[in-house]
């Protein structure tokens, strides 16, 4: 059996990345496989059925509260009827008034009190109180403030612009902008999905208006769309994404943990087409971890779908390279979980519900951002899944490695691993760990080197120091076996040892002449 079909939990069929429905048009996880146009209409079909359930449940408990209310009252008037008899006699009128009077009273309250309890089983505030108090709890610091205020004037300022230029449908978008987003102001308690179906139903609303009062084109309400899903998320920013009425935050974490624990996974047992070695492959390693990490940072849905689609064409090219031929689909979804695993992208669960959510659905459905983010979900939805079969290891090694009680570069040298020399191990399969083998290996040589340099550098110091005393014994060894001897010689004239001296004329006298 082929190491590919070994780990056939990594691989996924293209058709299993499209809705369930068979629609054409891609599915999501969130969606329970279907596309945002499907599971629309069946979100909204079962929301419509519970309604009428919880209504019909609701009408069922009146009338049996009602029934048990007349039986209790009816043997009150029983008892009464008996108490009346042994009483004194009063006039018809006044005897049936009173008890009348307070049956009435009684029925009435018990009326109000149902209808209040029906109203606040249906009342979405009563579910959110207590996470309305806790958001209203919860101040963001002055800085974030001021950034997130500066981005979204800056939004609004650049909207405006983009309007001038269609004119009348440009003022009409705007109109509809703004009391769309007076209204959501007015609707901070409704869950997450109910805000979800408002957004989406805008989405709907404004570009059939377009298409049918203003006769734009197809191509230029996408392009509309695209700057009112800008202006609009960038105002709802803060209260819609990760709400405090879902769980996002939590599956954040446990997918962070999840991750972490999962750091010992090697770029081998996922199948990856990728040689790191190669400087190339390494750099869009490198752009793609970023690229994913990024999307955090972005605030409207479009712009983090364009943070998944870079750091996907950039898996791309790290496979072709590698290759040398265009990558594959069955090639793309193992080094996307690769990559995740290495990134472990800051609230990805949050930023997947946010895109699915509140993004344009003509995105998610077609295109290359469609398909991108679909398989960034299938990689969440298997690294949450992930297990010792997915990875071709056996139960007990799967449990050690999660456990962190071993690792596969030191067990690997017991030939754990396919693909790797013998003796070898992890590090001859990992071209990382490889890596960083050598550069244990010269951070060794070097600490030897250093050890041997500080020894000479110590030892030339001391000579130095010594040097001016062996110089100076040497001179004087030198001095005291040949002393400095200065002889005296007697000083004479120049021509004192010439025997001709007594034959030289006499010196020449001066005369002086009487004038």
């Amino acid at each position: 059996m082929s190491q590919r079909t070994e780990r056939r939990g990594i691989h996924v069929d293209q058709s299993d990345l499209l809705c369930k429905k068979g629609c054409g048009y891609y599915g999501n996880a969130a969606w329970q496989g279907l596309c945002s146009k499907c599971w629309r209409e069946e979100y909204q079909r079962v929301r419509q059925k519970q309604i009428q359930d919880d209504w019909a449940l609701a009408e069922k408990l009146q009338r049996e509260e009602e029934a048990a209310y007349a039986s209790s009252h009816g043997s009150q008037n029983q008892t009464q009827n008996q108490t009346q008899s042994t009483a004194p006699h009063q006039p018809p009128g006044l005897a049936s008034l009173g008890p009348f009077s307070k049956f009435e009273e009684k029925k009435t309250n018990e009326k109000t009190r149902k209808v209040t309890t029906v109203k606040k089983f249906f009342s979405p505030s009563s579910r959110t109180a207590s996470k309305k108090e806790t958001q209203e709890g919860k101040t963001p610091s002055p800085s974030i403030s001021r950034h997130a205020s500066f981005d979204t004037d800056q939004v609004s300022r650049d909207f405006v612009e983009y309007l001038k230029n269609l004119q009348k449908p440009g003022r009409e978008i705007h109109k509809q902008c703004r009391v769309f987003l007076v209204n959501m102001s007015s609707k901070k308690d409704l869950g997450a999905d109910e805000l979800s179906e408002c957004v989406q139903d805008f989405y709907q609303n404004l570009a059939d208006r377009l298409m049918s009062h203003f006769k734009v084109s197809s191509e230029s309400v996408e392009q509309v769309m695209d700057q009112v899903e800008k202006y609009i998320m960038t105002r709802l920013y803060k209260s819609v994404f990760c709400p405090e009425t879902t769980d996002d935050e939590k599956k954040d974490l446990a997918t962070q943990h999840r991750i972490r624990a999962l750091h010992w996974v090697t770029i081998e047992m996922l199948c990856v087409s990728m040689d790191e070695e190669i400087p190339e492959v390494s750099e869009n390693v490198v752009k793609a971890i970023t690229d994913v990490i990024e999307m955090d940072s972005k605030r409207v849905p479009r712009d983090k779908l364009g943070c998944i689609t870079r750091c996907s064409k950039q898996i791309f090219s790290a496979i072709k390279i590698t290759k040398n031929e265009p990558a594959s689909a069955d090639d793309f979804l193992p080094a996307l979980i690769y990559i995740v695993l290495k990134a472990n992208p800051p609230r990805l669960q949050s930023n997947i519900q946010y895109i699915t959510r509140f993004c344009n659905p003509s995105r998610l459905m077609t295109g290359e951002d469609g398909y991108y983010f679909t398989n960034l979900c299938c990689a969440a939805a298997f690294i949450e899944k992930l297990d010792a079969q997915s990875l071709n290891l056996s139960p007990e090694e799967f449990e050690r490695y999660m456990s962190g009680q071993a690792s596969p570069r030191f067990s690997g040298s017991e030939g754990d691993w396919p693909d790797a020399g013998p003796g070898l191990g992890a590090a001859a399969a990992n071209p990382v760990l490889a890596q960083l083998d050598r550069n244990l290996d010269v951070l060794s040589g070097l600490g030897g080197r250093q050890e041997a340099l500080m020894e000479a550098a110590e030892s030339l110091r001391a000579d130095l120091a010594s040097w001016p005393d062996k110089v100076q014994r040497e001179v004087n060894d030198i001095l005291e076996k040949y002393p400095l001897e200065i002889q005296t010689r007697n000083v004479s004239a120049i021509d004192a040892n010439n025997m001709d001296n007594d034959n030289l004329p006499p010196p020449l006298k001066p005369q002086v002449f009487a004038g």
